[in-house]
């Protein structure tokens, strides 16, 4: 049936509506009469007025567009419609005419019936032609999927999925031992026991997971069940992420590294959240960035009076500004954006915008973050790094800035890297200053963290790529491990943790545990249906080592000292660091700045080692690096 010619799928089907047409006549007017019915007479007419009534109103209807396996709520409304509009007409028909021996009773039970036997013919076909799908009778498809989940989700997903033609529901999996053996949308419900036994048999590529309101740690469990079976794992975002409340196949998204983390949010405190933010001006520099942008998006949501966008890049600062003002709008927020091009390593630049603004909170997010980069150009790295800090935290203390929170890096312990080494010293600047100047009323401190997810240069939409391309998957190691949290969570806990400050704390967020990147990679390659091997057979990618990169570490770290203090937020602690007293730093700092002008690289990196406890000076370079300006 399924090989067929559209036309003659619809030729099919044209005729056997006739039939039962035919059919309904005979058993309305058998009922009627209560005997079996053989007609005689002008009885043969209403035979004649319901097939020629009937098969032109069905076709102008469109019930021949539609194919019976898909479609059901719409092709039971082309039904209804086209039923009513045929039974209408033959009730008319009937009672103008007068037929001798025909009651007029017969113009409604007929369409009843007609409609009952319609509904069931449909449902009959979908059904046999589902369950055979199911059972590997037709490898048309080019995907066969499972859902994951009975809920509102997952029947919106199996209707948006059943529209196209190169897809085949196969048919749900639930947890929920009631729905276990039913049928949904025409498909069986299975148990996680039978879904082995039914990847196998129906030849299963992909399995869609349709939980939008499953706990991280749910989802995550779920995903280690499935990782064993090799097919393509996709997944529906969370609730918060979906727009509009529907769901469409455009939702289904690849698995990300959130899934595979699964750890369930902490409630922000909101008494905290708007703390240094409600009602008041607010600065966040590197505000295009991801950490910035996240951060310009929280102030937004928290009722600030006033939201200063502050970055290098005209382009960044643009888009970050587009779309917190198209945000407001929607709103009707009364937050007064104000988008500025500011080099904050530049000296007296910030300081303008805080005479001109009066901000009274800061997030410094302003840096140069990618450890390569920054190594190979360890000039511009520390000028925008160091000296941007420098140069933003003196501006607060000269304008009167309440907070200043500067977004650190748990690169910052004992640093392998510039980035890292450069990111310590600004901590050591606002630790220093804190100590120095703790009667002036600014309020210094610093939040260190791991990895962002989904941050530019993170290694997971790389991964996702070169899947997709067939591999090598490349890492740098098979030893190496990174803290990975998201950027909201992250952004969240920064601005409680700024809220907590007295002055100069070094406050580390929980990380979590630590994640083995070749582990990381290795789950994501068998979720996309594949297998990790060196060999060419089809549907094997290779894990390919590259080698760590320049100033790269094979662990991080987000403590110097081990005695981390608690604090009344369950994943942030306070750090007891070290520091510079501001006397000595200041004459240190005025030597970096001679040799940054000078391009002494060799004389920089001995400082640095000198300055930040922990941080090795490079034994050789390959080459000479030079200043990017």
């Amino acid at each position: 049936m399924l090989s067929l010619p559209l036309r003659a799928k619809q030729a099919t089907a044209f005729i056997l509506d006739g039939i039962l047409v035919l059919v309904t006549v005979w058993l309305a007017c058998s009922f009627r009469f209560e005997m079996w019915h053989v007609p005689h007479g002008g009885q043969w007419l209403v035979y004649v007025i319901a097939l020629a009534i009937s098969l032109p109103v069905f076709y102008s209807a469109g019930l021949y567009n539609s194919v019976f396996r898909f479609s059901e709520s719409m092709a039971i409304k082309q039904l209804i419609k086209a039923v009513t509009v045929y039974g209408v007409l033959f009730f008319l028909i009937l009672v103008l005419l007068k037929i001798q021996g025909v009651p007029r009773s017969i113009s409604i039970l007929q369409p009843m019936m007609l409609f009952l036997f319609l509904l069931a013919s449909r449902g009959g076909v979908r059904f046999l032609l589902n369950t055979r799908l199911q059972f590997g009778h037709c490898r048309a498809a080019d995907k066969r999927l499972l859902i994951y989940g009975v809920g509102s989700a997952g029947i919106q997903l199996a209707i948006a999925i059943e529209e196209g033609a190169q897809s085949f529901l196969v048919g749900f999996i639930d947890d929920d031992p009631k729905f276990h053996g039913r049928l949904v949308k025409g498909l069986r419900v299975f148990s996680f026991e039978e879904v082995p036994g039914v990847i196998e048999k129906a030849m299963v590529t992909d399995i869609l997971l349709a939980i939008p309101s499953a706990a991280p740690s749910r989802r995550k469990e779920i995903l280690r069940a499935l990782q064993p079976f090799h097919v393509h794992i996709r997944t529906l975002p969370s609730i918060e992420d979906m727009t509009g409340g529907n769901v469409s196949v455009a939702d289904v998204k690849e698995v990300d590294i959130e899934d595979l983390l699964g750890r369930d949010p902490v409630s922000p405190d909101l008494s905290l959240i708007g703390r240094n933010i409600a009602r008041k001006t607010v600065a966040v520099t590197g505000a295009g960035g991801s950490i910035g942008r996240e951060l310009c998006r929280r102030v937004l949501f928290s009722g600030a009076a006033r939201l200063l966008l502050v970055d290098h890049s005209e382009f960044n600062v643009h888009d970050a500004y587009l779309e917190l003002d198209q945000y407001r709008k929607r709103k009707a927020l009364s937050t007064d954006l104000v988008p500025l091009l500011c080099n904050v390593a530049e000296e007296n630049r910030f300081g303008y915008i805080c005479s001109e603004y009066r901000p009274q909170t800061v997030y410094h997010a302003a840096a140069y973050k990618h450890v390569p980069m920054v190594e190979q150009n360890p000039v511009e790295g520390v000028r925008n790094n160091v000296f941007g800090t420098l140069h933003a935290a003196l501006a607060a203390l000269e304008y009167n800035v309440e907070n200043f929170i500067l977004v650190s890096t748990d690169k910052a312990v004992r640093p392998a890297n510039v980035m890292g080494a450069s990111k310590r010293l600004c901590e050591i600047i606002l630790q220093a200053l804190a100590a120095e100047k703790h009667d002036t009323g600014t309020c210094f401190s610093m939040v260190r963290f791991g990895n962002v997810l989904n941050s530019s240069g993170s290694v997971i939409p790389l991964f996702h790529e070169q899947i997709r391309e067939g591999g090598p998957v490349t890492v740098t190691h098979p030893e190496i491990t990174r803290y990975f949290m998201t950027i909201s969570e992250a952004v969240q806990l920064v601005v409680q943790a700024g809220a907590m400050a007295r002055g100069g704390e070094v406050f580390v967020l929980d990380m979590g545990e630590p994640v083995k990147i070749f582990d990381l990679a290795k789950r994501l390659i068998e979720l996309s249906g594949l297998t990790v091997g060196d060999n060419k057979a089809e549907g094997n990618i290779r894990i390919e080592f590259i080698g760590l990169r320049p100033g790269e570490k094979l662990y991080e770290e987000l403590l110097i000292s081990d005695n981390p203090q608690p604090t009344d937020h369950p994943r942030i602690f306070k750090a007891h660091e070290e520091f510079i007293s501001w006397a000595e730093l200041e004459k240190h700092l005025a030597k970096m700045e001679q040799l940054l002008r000078e391009n002494d690289v060799a004389g920089l990196s001995e400082l640095l080692g000198l300055l930040v406890n922990g941080y090795s000076v490079p034994r050789k370079q390959s080459r000479p690096l030079v200043s990017t300006s």
